[in-house]
C-alpha cells in the first residue's frame, strides 16, 4: 500500500476574456498515511474533486507537489502511478460483460489469463457478484445501480493498486442503496487494508467512513481531524455548521461580568425582544476572560439543547415553529428572541406544541465559542 503526501498544492485556472483567474485549490497541505481511509468533504466548488484528479494525474498541477511513497509523481502519467479510480458514473463498457469490464485493464497490461481469472473471481467473491446470482456474464444494462457500482469497485480491486481513489461513487444511488454500498466500501477497506482517498459532499458519508476527514471550502483546507474531533471541536464556524446533521446552533451575544464574579453570555436580540442569559462556569470564565465585554458566537449542537429544562440552572425560552418526528428521535425547530435553533431529542410528544413556548436547558459544558470577526473557534 502507499503513503500519499500533498505539499503546497495549487490549481489555478487562467481567466478568460479579461476575467480574473480561478483558484480551485489554494495551498493544500496534508498527508494520507499508509492504509488510511481519508475523506475530502465540502460543498460544490470547494476543490475536493480537483485535488483528487491531480492525485490521479487527470488534472495538471499549477504549483506544489504530490508524493506517493516518497516519490514525486507530478510528471508521471496516470497509467504509471499505480492507483485505481472509481468514478461517480461507473464508467463501464456497455458492450462488455461484467467479467470483461473487470478484466479489460489487466488484459491491456498483458497479465496472464489464469492470473486474470483468479483476480476477477476473487474480487467478485469479495463484492458479492457470484452469489446468490453469478453476474459475471451479464452486461451492465442488466444490472442495478448498486451492482454496477460494485463492478466498478471490482475493476479497481483486481489491479492491486497502491491507493484507491473514489470520486463521489454513491451520488447516483438511491438512499437505501447508498447506505448499503457505504457499508460495503468500509468493509472492503478493512478487508483489503489499503490506502483510500474518498471525495464526497455528503458529511454523513464522511463521518461514518473516514479515519480522518479533510474539510475544504473555496479551495482551502479548513480542518483535518478524526470525525468525532471535527464534530466536537470544530476549528471554525464553517466546519461547525457543515459537519453534523442537523447543524450546530449559533447564538450571537456578548460576554459580561455577572454578580457571581463569572462571565455571563447575553444573547443579542432586536429591540423589544427578551434575550436569554446564561452564566458560564468559573473555569470557562477564566479561559474566556480576555473576551469580557466583547461579542462572541455561542455554538451548541441540537442534542445539547434539552427540552423542558432537564439540565439544572440555565433555561432558554423559545417558540416552537416546526416539529419533525424521525422515529427514534424528534427534531424541534424553534425561535428565541433573536435566533432560530434546532433541538434533537428522544422525547416524543411534541406534535401539539407548534406555536407554543418551550423551555430548553442548554448543556454549556458542550458549548463552543467563536470569534465573530475571524470565525475561528476560541480555545476554552
Amino acid at each position: 500500500m502507499a503513503k500519499v503526501l500533498i505539499e503546497n498544492l495549487y490549481k489555478i485556472y487562467p481567466g478568460e476574456k479579461g476575467r480574473p483567474e480561478k483558484v480551485a485549490v489554494d495551498n493544500a497541505n496534508f498527508e494520507i498515511q499508509d492504509r488510511e481511509f481519508m475523506v475530502l468533504v465540502g460543498p460544490s466548488g470547494c476543490g475536493k474533486t480537483t485535488t483528487l484528479r491531480m492525485v490521479a494525474g487527470l488534472e495538471e498541477i499549477t504549483r506544489g507537489a504530490i508524493y506517493i511513497d516518497g516519490k514525486k509523481i507530478n510528471e508521471i502519467p496516470p497509467k504509471d502511478r499505480d492507483i485505481a479510480m472509481v468514478f461517480q458514473n461507473y464508467a463501464l463498457y456497455p458492450h462488455m460483460s461484467v467479467f470483461r469490464n473487470m478484466a479489460f485493464g489487466l488484459e491491456l497490461r498483458g497479465v496472464p489469463k489464469d492470473e486474470i481469472r483468479h483476480r476477477v473471481d476473487s474480487a467478485a467473491k469479495t463484492l458479492g457478484l457470484l452469489e446468490p446470482d453469478n453476474l459475471l456474464e451479464r452486461k451492465p444494462k442488466a444490472l442495478s445501480g448498486g451492482q454496477r457500482q460494485r463492478v466498478a469497485l471490482g475493476r479497481a480491486i483486481v489491479r492491486n493498486p497502491k491507493a484507491f481513489l473514489f470520486d463521489e461513487p454513491l451520488s447516483n444511488l438511491d438512499a437505501k442503496m447508498r447506505v448499503e454500498t457505504r457499508t460495503e466500501i468500509s468493509k472492503l477497506h478493512r478487508k483489503l487494508n489499503s490506502t483510500m482517498i474518498y471525495v464526497t459532499h455528503d458529511q454523513t458519508e464522511a463521518m461514518t467512513m473516514a479515519d480522518r476527514i479533510v474539510v475544504m471550502r473555496y479551495g482551502k483546507v479548513q480542518q483535518i481531524a478524526a470525525p468525532l474531533e471535527l464534530y466536537h471541536q470544530p476549528a471554525n464556524l464553517f466546519v461547525a455548521g457543515f459537519i453534523g446533521s442537523p447543524p450546530m446552533n449559533f447564538f450571537t451575544g456578548t460576554l459580561t461580568a455577572s454578580r457571581q464574579g463569572t462571565l455571563e453570555f447575553i444573547e443579542k436580540v432586536p429591540a423589544g425582544q427578551t434575550p436569554f442569559r446564561c452564566a458560564l462556569s468559573a473555569e470557562t470564565s477564566r479561559r474566556l476572560s480576555s473576551r469580557q465585554d466583547r461579542d462572541v458566537i455561542l455554538g451548541l449542537r441540537p442534542e445539547h439543547l434539552h427540552p423542558n429544562s432537564l439540565t439544572s440552572g440555565v433555561t432558554l425560552e423559545a417558540t416552537v415553529e416546526v416539529v419533525e418526528p424521525m422515529g427514534a428521535e424528534t427534531f424541534v425547530y424553534l425561535r428565541t428572541g433573536g435566533h432560530t435553533c434546532i433541538c434533537r431529542t428522544t422525547q416524543i410528544e411534541f406534535m401539539d406544541l407548534e406555536g407554543k413556548k418551550l423551555n430548553l436547558g442548554p448543556d454549556l459544558s458542550r458549548a463552543v465559542f467563536f470569534d465573530p470577526q475571524t470565525e475561528a473557534a476560541i480555545p476554552v
